[in-house]
């Protein structure tokens, strides 16, 4: 297994299947794609980031990060294919994604997501996310989990 982990645009040709998928998955769970507004420029340099993991030379993950008007980063776009899961992808590319925010100056990272990811809320509770005031889009919605952690300890 080869992972090699690439930064790109967030509307880059590689990440629009994988984006595609991503809105496929939401849609099976919560009956409709994600309806947060992200701009691509929101997620590159020097504001934010986006890294496609490629596994064995295919695209098989996204994440990336983008600054909020309170100087803390906010996780987007965590996603890995069905395919790929269970061999620590998502891992690789938090904690890419983490070096990156505090290379930029980043102190927090924060992330929304449900009660229904639940791999998700244990990889990030095993990284030390602990819960947050709700905030963004989604923070009035009844399933919402939103968690953060300081940056300053790698």
């Amino acid at each position: 297994m080869t992972l090699r982990l690439e930064r790109r645009r967030y509307d880059d040709a590689d990440a629009l299947p994988l984006i595609e998928a991503v809105q496929a998955e939401y849609t099976r769970m919560y009956g409709q794609p994600d309806g947060a507004p992200l701009d691509p420029e929101q997620l590159a340099p020097p504001a934010g980031d986006f890294v496609i993991a490629y596994l064995d030379g295919a695209p098989v993950a996204m994440g990336g990060w983008r600054t909020l008007p309170d100087g803390r980063a906010e996780l987007k776009r965590m996603f890995v294919l069905e395919s790929a899961r269970g061999r620590g992808i998502s891992g690789r590319v938090l904690t890419h994604l983490e070096a990156t925010a505090r290379a930029a100056g980043i102190a927090e990272m924060v992330l929304e997501t449900t009660t229904l990811h639940v791999p998700a809320l244990g990889l990030y509770r095993s990284r030390g996310y602990d819960d947050v005031p709700a905030f963004g889009y989604y923070s009035d919605g009844p399933r919402t989990v939103s968690l953060g952690r300081s940056l300053a300890s790698g």
